[in-house]
């Protein structure tokens, strides 16, 4: 593998919404570039840090001692600032201030429409890791952060199935997924749910009934159906009430889970994930690669410019939906 001699200056943020993973990339960007010999800047939260010169000059026991921890050491925003041209000037000419050669962006569709936007007006040598629980993010098969949703859901359906079963009860539980409904489906088919409503498919109220009412016939003593913040029938409280108005057989509950599937030790899946993107991204920046975004396909790592990143949809596993409703029998 060809690799620049040139002693370079690599700068690492995080940026968007946090998930569990981030000090694993972040890790990983700072060890691998000190073990070519290059220098690491952190910019704290993000692009809004970039504006503000908020940074820390990285070493390798800047990094010790958090893979296994959730949330982000530098921090990380959303920057309306970032959206202007103006917003954009300060943060080039605060990079130029550090002689900065390269950049690492942890991010999401937000992060990586951004930083293409910025390196069109102030060219400069980027690579982006995809991060987002939703996993919806084109060109990796899995994203930072998604693999630890799911096991916190999955663990948290588990426990309410216990008090559903011991009380007879209905639950409704809503999981985050504004946009995409990948954690409610995985973690639905993981956790048995009778139902599963996500903005992919369009939600029939007389469907989900029916599917109550079977399970009803079959002695069912607690269900489950699990809903993703962005169904298109308004959510889980709407659902629940509408469903208890025309279903009364079971004491009905709702469980929104929240930003607790954010949080969290990321799980062996997400550490390595992240330990082999962060890996990733340097290298590329020494081969010269930028402007894209390294990824998993089919267990390979993979590079995807950033304008097919930002304009190409995700496709959605709609094959097991069709898995779910056979196994809720």
């Amino acid at each position: 593998m060809s690799k620049t001699k040139k002693k370079l200056r690599i700068g690492v943020l995080t940026t968007g919404g946090d998930c569990p993973g981030l000090n694993a990339a972040i890790r990983a960007v700072t060890r691998t570039s000190i073990y070519y010999g290059h220098e690491v800047i952190g910019f704290l939260r993000g692009y809004e840090g970039l504006i503000e010169n908020q940074y820390l000059l990285m070493n390798s026991h800047s990094v010790s001692n958090i893979l296994q921890r959730g949330g982000t050491i530098l921090k990380t925003a959303r920057s309306e600032r970032f959206k202007t041209v103006e917003g954009r000037a300060i943060a080039a000419e605060n990079l130029k201030g550090h002689n900065l050669d390269a950049l690492v962006v942890i991010g999401g569709d937000g992060s990586f429409k951004g930083i293409e936007t910025f390196t069109r007006e102030h060219p400069m040598r980027v690579v982006g890791i995809p991060k987002t629980i939703d996993n919806d993010i084109y060109g990796t098969d899995y994203a930072i952060g998604y693999d630890t949703a799911l096991n916190t859901v999955v663990q948290a359906v588990d426990k309410i199935r216990d008090t559903a079963d011991s009380h007879d009860r209905l639950f409704f539980v809503e999981v985050m997924g504004r946009d995409a409904g990948m954690i409610a489906l995985l973690s639905g088919i993981g956790s048995g749910a009778e139902a599963i409503l996500i903005p992919e498919s369009k939600t029939r109220v007389e469907q989900i009934i029916h599917i109550l009412k079977r399970g009803w016939n079959r002695k069912k003593t607690s269900m489950i159906v699990l809903v993703a913040e962005g169904d298109d029938a308004g959510g889980a409280y709407k659902i629940a009430q509408e469903v208890k108005s025309r279903f009364s057989h079971f004491d009905t509950r709702v469980s929104v889970l929240g930003h607790m599937q954010r949080g969290g030790s990321p799980s062996c899946s997400d550490r390595v994930l992240a330990s082999r993107l962060g890996v990733a991204a340097v290298e590329a920046l020494l081969e010269g690669r930028s402007n894209e975004m390294v990824g998993v396909v089919n267990n390979q790592i993979v590079h995807t410019p950033f304008p097919v990143v930002v304009n190409s949809k995700k496709e959605f596993p709609m094959e097991l939906m069709r898995i779910a409703e056979i196994l809720s029998l």
